[in-house]
């Protein structure tokens, strides 16, 4: 009796919880508890029927059918598994005959897309596994088409291993050497700006590896003091500190001399391509084809309009033009890394017409058709089906902030394979007679389905009822979307927060959170659609702490065409910050806002960003946080910064009156910079020579800085710091205890 008397007690003080709404917290949010639950590793398996899967608890790979989503094997479990044991998975990769993977483990990150692993050969028949290597960690492993032979790379050299001769293993390159000459993989700024950690292929017939020569010495140096630190601890720095230090050109400087070669795996002849070049010309991809007499390589200028796909002979060594795109200002970064290369034709995205259409090509550059058109951005691309002429792709065709999944049949006919609103995105059968849909909206976290290439629903895998249900648990306030029109006739698109008691008599402070670089978009009807990807979570505790929260795209986002993307091109952060700024002028003229407490922060771009708004010239803002900010794009790299800026030789003006040093003196508002000190990306200088610009013009403000840390700023207990110190920070400033 005593038993169910708590039981009622208990369920009665649940449910007064749960009626007055739970309080958030930053530990929670900084820790994932909100985040949802995910599909981890899915790779859609040769045989166009099923699908591999990493399990939950990270000590299984898993096979599943595409039509029914049921379990159908076990490919690889870590309790039962022949050899070597580890004890977490960490990735995989399946070999193109389905009989091995590559089992990943023990994995360290380099930079953003870059890591040293554990790698394990494991014969899916014999449920055996053995080092691919004992020589020390690997990256980028690659199968062979055939299955039988494994580059990977060490030491920035490439090495083979060939299964048929026992595992046996040969170093096909020997001129690798930190900071000066990389074989098979990126040099930093080629991995951080063209989004790829691997540079090297094996033609078709598995009898050649063509490969991206990186010679970085007469790049410069950037040298990151390193200390001993905690979580992790630097042992090696405990007496004095350390430097980490790696090439880095920033805008205007050398950049590292790129050349391609083949290696004869049998005769063991290297051969260097032809590839035309200039000196400063850049190749962000060398792709396989299903040609043995033909590898793709991609060339780029470095002003970065035109993109050139040539196919290339490993033996001849000749190369063939086959696609040339000169396009006004510069080629997305996007449209490069989307080109789908299939066994007979070239899926090319294109901003040619104003907005990003796909064309089909073939193998020799001859234009088979125009895709899509229309006044839509074509978001992702999946692939073309050779056996039915079919694309798929994902758009926005029902306006800026969704994305839908769509067919553009042979006959010309096009379907949306998607059927609900906000954010679709999708995974294909290597056939595309299935694919997996990913779907969120602003109020519901993703939900994974199964589907037929017609759209129609097989199996829901993945709800996210838990996260739902979770959430439920707190008083959270209305998201909403709006827009306006700029005193100088932009109309801009945004979302807003409210608290969930929201009184519109009342006049509340707002916080604008932002990033605005080109071609981003942070106002989409999908889940985690803001700040710092907790499942949107943070700007609801902001609400709970009696804020309004704004995120607004300025001009230079993407989703809205060339046109509004590329009108900053040479002026980074001018018209960004003057959209900015006019949002918070906008905001100030509703009932429900208090125009002299309106904050701002962003982080990277964002904190670049704020920075700009807060010294535009119009007083608007009473208080900023700047996280990891550029602060002059002098100080950035060559790729990233001359796609949008040119040279500083090319374009003084740009790079010396549109920063936030040369407008210190106009800061208006407090200020709190926050920085990594062993950020590999946007560096630590940003802030220190900032900064003394803002002693030098007498301006207050506040610092922080987090010894060790990178560019994400986390690790340990610092991502909590980090967002408790900004928040803090606001409700002094903007006096909102």
């Amino acid at each position: 009796m005593k038993r169910i008397i708590f039981m009622c007690a208990a369920l009665l003080l649940a449910t007064s919880q749960l009626l007055a709404g739970g309080k958030l917290d930053l530990k929670s949010i900084t820790s994932g508890h909100f985040q949802g639950e995910r599909l981890a590793e899915v790779k859609p398996l040769a045989d166009g029927e099923t699908y591999a899967q990493i399990s939950r608890d990270g000590k299984q790979i898993i096979k599943y059918s595409f039509k029914t989503g049921k379990q159908v094997a076990v490919l690889f479990d870590v309790a039962t598994v022949r050899g070597d044991v580890i004890p977490r998975i960490d990735g995989y990769i399946m070999s193109p005959d389905g009989r091995r993977m590559l089992i990943q483990t023990n994995t360290k990150p380099v930079y953003r897309r870059s890591y040293t692993a554990e790698y394990y050969i494991f014969s899916i028949e014999n449920n055996k596994m053995e080092p691919l290597s004992k020589g020390g960690p690997q990256q980028t492993p690659l199968f062979s088409p055939d299955g039988q032979q494994i580059a990977f790379v060490r030491d920035n050299n490439i090495h083979l291993v060939k299964l048929l001769y026992d595992n046996a293993e040969s170093q096909v390159t020997k001129d690798g050497k930190w900071n000066e000459i990389i074989n098979g993989i990126p040099d930093w700024v080629n991995e951080e700006e063209f989004g790829n950690n691997r540079s090297m292929v094996f033609t078709a017939d598995s009898r050649q590896i063509c490969w991206i020569r990186y010679d970085e010495s007469k790049v410069k140096q950037y040298s990151m003091q390193m200390f001993k630190g905690l979580n992790p601890a630097m042992e090696q720095y405990a007496g004095y500190p350390g430097f980490y230090t790696y090439k880095y050109p920033i805008a205007g400087e050398q950049n590292s001399t790129v050349s391609v070669y083949s290696f004869d795996i049998k005769s063991r002849q290297t051969r260097k391509l032809q590839v035309p070049l200039k000196e400063d010309d850049y190749i962000p991809r060398i792709i396989m084809t299903s040609d043995p007499a033909k590898v793709a390589i991609y060339t780029m200028n470095r002003h970065q309009d035109e993109l050139n796909i040539y196919m290339a002979n490993p033996l001849s060594t000749l190369c063939k033009l086959v696609i040339s795109e000169k396009i006004d200002k510069y080629v997305r970064e996007s449209s490069m890394s989307s080109i789908k290369i299939t066994d007979n034709h070239i899926l090319l995205p294109s901003e040619r017409s104003g907005f990003t259409h796909l064309y089909l090509y073939n193998l020799n550059g001859q234009l088979k058709r125009t895709v899509t058109s229309g006044n839509y951005e074509v978001k992702d691309v999946y692939g073309y089906d050779e056996a039915t002429g079919d694309v798929y792709y994902a758009a926005n065709k029902n306006g800026v902030a969704e994305q839908q999944v769509y067919v553009a049949r042979a006959n010309g006919k096009t379907e949306c394979i998607s059927d609900k609103a906000g954010t679709n995105s999708a995974i294909f059968s290597s056939n595309f007679k299935y694919y997996i849909n990913i779907w969120s909206d602003m109020n519901n976290p993703n939900v994974y389905t199964l589907n037929d290439n017609k759209g129609k629903l097989l199996k829901t895998l993945v709800d996210n009822k838990n996260l739902k249900d979770k959430m439920s648990q707190y008083a959270l306030g209305s998201r909403e979307m709006f827009s306006f029109t700029t005193s100088e006739g932009v109309k801009l698109y945004g979302w807003m927060v409210k608290p969930a008691d929201f009184d519109s008599q009342k006049r509340y402070p707002v916080i604008m959170y932002q990033y605005g670089g080109p071609g981003s978009q942070q106002v989409l009807n999908r889940w985690s659609i803001g700040m710092s990807g907790q499942g949107a979570i943070l700007e609801h505790y902001l609400a709970q702490q009696g804020y309004v929260v704004v995120c607004v795209d300025n001009r230079g986002t993407g989703g809205r065409g060339v046109e509004f993307e590329k009108c900053t091109y040479l002026r980074l952060g001018e018209k960004e910050a003057r959209d900015q700024v006019e949002t918070a002028l906008w905001l100030g003229n509703q009932s429900y806002v208090d125009k002299n407490r309106i904050g701002i922060w962003g982080w990277s771009y964002g904190g670049w960003n704020t920075l700009m708004s807060m010294s535009e010239g119009r007083p608007v803002f009473c208080a900023g946080v700047a996280i990891a900010p550029v602060t002059s794009w002098r100080y950035y790299d060559t790729v990233y910064t001359e796609r949008y800026m040119r040279t500083p030789n090319e374009n003084q003006s740009g790079y010396d009156e549109v920063n936030p040093m040369a407008r210190a003196s106009q800061l208006s508002g407090e200020l709190l910079i926050c920085h990594g000190m062993a950020d590999d990306n946007v560096h630590f200088r940003n802030t220190a020579e900032y900064t003394e610009a803002l002693v030098q013009a007498d301006k207050d403000f506040s610092e922080l800085v987090y010894t060790n840390r990178n560019h994400s700023i986390f690790g340990g207990n610092t991502r909590n710091h980090l967002f408790r110190q900004a928040i803090k920070f606001f409700n002094k400033e903007m006096n909102n205890k």
